[in-house]
């Protein structure tokens, strides 16, 4: 038989950890430095102006803030940023750690999933068209840039150094 407290120690730890994630977040600026094409690109999308296309009344609405600023609260950035789809950054946004696709997966790299994008874009949404996941993968691409920059890097001969007498 189980202790009478048993069952409440896991769901403490979950709410625990929900309140801790909160300060995990660091702001896209932070993802700026390494990440500048995916930046420049989430920076033309409507996710980085999701508040400024509500009204005044819905800028202070919970319901529209919950999908259009989802994360308004733990960060600075308010509108939809690269947090809110992958997670909060302090544990992962370290260079070192980027570097190993395992590790920023494992101290919270998320890799954004349709469940997770169906959270706000669903049928209940007011003013939502019908949501095509491939689609609309193809009109957020923030990644297709970067990967061609850092293939193209990496495939670049390597300089020779200079023979010419100073």
């Amino acid at each position: 038989m189980r202790a009478p407290g048993s069952r409440i120690l896991p769901v403490l730890l979950l709410a625990l950890c929900g309140v801790a994630g909160a300060a995990d977040f660091v702001g896209a600026d932070s993802c700026k430095g390494c990440h500048p094409e995916a930046y420049e690109a989430w920076m033309q999308s409507k996710h980085a102006r999701a508040v400024s296309s509500l009204s005044e009344q819905q800028q202070k609405d919970g319901r529209c803030l919950s999908c259009h600023s989802p994360d308004q609260v733990a960060q600075t950035q308010a509108s939809v940023s690269c947090e809110t789809c992958h997670g909060g950054g302090q544990y992962y946004s370290p260079e070192y750690v980027m570097k190993d696709p395992e590790l920023a997966r494992l101290v919270g790299l998320v890799d954004p999933s349709e469940k997770q994008c169906r959270s706000c874009h669903d049928a209940s949404s007011p003013s939502l068209r019908p949501f095509d996941f491939k689609e609309s993968l193809k009109a957020i691409d923030h990644w297709s840039a970067e990967r061609a920059r850092r293939a193209a890097r990496t495939e670049a001969p390597a300089t020779p150094p200079s023979t010419a007498k100073k």
